[in-house]
C-alpha cells in the first residue's frame, strides 16, 4: 500500500485491513445542533470527522505511523434552550461516558493502547471521564483533542467574536465540504451577552440559555467566511495534529 493512498477510514471490509497493522485509532465526537441558518445539524461531525482524516493522512505520509479513524459520535451535551430548537439532540454526562466505555472496551480488547478523540463541539467535556479511565485502563493511553483551540485564529479570520457557526467554522466547512454550505441564508450571528458582567469576564461561568444568547443559533458573522481561509487555517491546525499522532506512537509519555 502506497502512503499517497492510507487506509483511514472504516470504509474498508475486513478482508482489507485484517493483515495491516495501525498504531492508534481516532474517535471524531461532534454534536447534533444547528449552526446558525446556513450550516447542517452534523457540521461539528463532519470537522471533527475531516480534520481526523487529514490529520491521520498526514501522519502517515510524513512520519509513517498509520491510524483507523472511527465513525464520528453525534452526541453533545447542549446548553438550555437549544434542546427546545427542533431535532437538536442533548446527550448527559452520563450516556457520552457510557458510550465511550463501550468504545474503549471494545479497542482494549483487540490489543488497542491509543485513542484520541477529535471534539468538535466546545460544549463537550471528556477530561473527567479519562481521568476515570485512566483508573480503569492504565494500560491505554486516552487523550482529548480540541481541534478549534489548537491554532490560534489571529492571521486567518477577520471577524475577532467568533464562537458558533461563524467565520471559523464556516471558512472551514467551505473548504471541506462546500455543497452543505448556503452562504445566502445565513443570519448575523449576533450575540446577546450576559448581563452581569463579571459572567461576560469569566470570573464566574453559567451555561448560556441559547434563546438568550443568540437570535439565529449562531455567535459570530460568518459572512467574512471563504474556503480559502479555512483551507490555510486547517492546514496549520492537522499540521500540528499530525505531530501529536507521532509523538504518541513513537516517544513515551514521561521523561526517564
Amino acid at each position: 500500500m502506497s502512503k499517497e493512498q492510507p487506509i483511514d477510514l472504516l470504509i474498508e471490509n475486513y478482508g482489507n485491513i485484517k493483515n495491516i497493522q495501525y498504531s492508534y485509532a481516532v474517535l471524531p465526537w461532534g454534536s447534533t445542533e444547528p449552526h446558525n441558518y446556513h450550516l447542517p445539524y452534523m457540521t461539528d461531525c463532519y470537522l471533527a470527522h475531516d480534520i481526523a482524516a487529514d490529520a491521520v493522512k498526514k501522519a502517515w505520509s510524513i512520519y509513517g505511523v498509520r491510524g483507523m479513524i472511527l465513525p464520528p459520535v453525534p452526541l453533545g451535551a447542549q446548553n438550555p434552550g437549544q434542546i427546545d430548537i427542533p431535532f437538536c439532540i442533548h446527550a448527559r454526562y452520563e450516556t457520552q461516558k457510557s458510550v465511550l466505555n463501550d468504545v474503549i472496551a471494545s479497542l482494549y480488547s483487540q490489543n488497542f493502547r491509543l485513542l484520541v478523540i477529535m471534539n468538535g463541539h466546545g460544549g463537550n467535556y471528556f477530561k473527567s471521564m479519562i481521568r476515570d479511565f485512566a483508573l480503569d485502563y492504565p494500560a491505554m493511553t486516552i487523550v482529548n483533542c480540541d481541534w478549534f483551540t489548537i491554532e490560534k485564529r489571529e492571521g486567518y479570520f477577520d471577524e475577532t467574536l467568533d464562537d458558533h457557526a461563524g467565520e471559523q467554522e464556516t471558512s472551514i466547512m467551505l473548504h471541506y465540504r462546500p455543497e452543505l454550505v448556503d452562504m445566502d441564508t445565513a443570519g448575523d450571528g449576533e450575540p446577546h451577552f450576559f448581563n452581569i458582567t463579571s459572567l461576560n469576564d469569566k470570573v464566574g461561568w453559567v451555561p448560556r440559555h441559547w434563546n438568550h444568547a443568540s437570535t439565529d443559533t449562531g455567535v459570530g458573522n460568518p459572512r467574512k467566511a471563504t474556503g480559502a481561509k479555512g483551507a490555510g487555517y486547517i492546514n496549520a491546525v492537522t499540521d500540528k495534529i499530525a505531530l501529536l499522532f507521532n509523538e504518541l506512537v513513537t516517544k513515551d509519555l514521561y521523561r526517564t
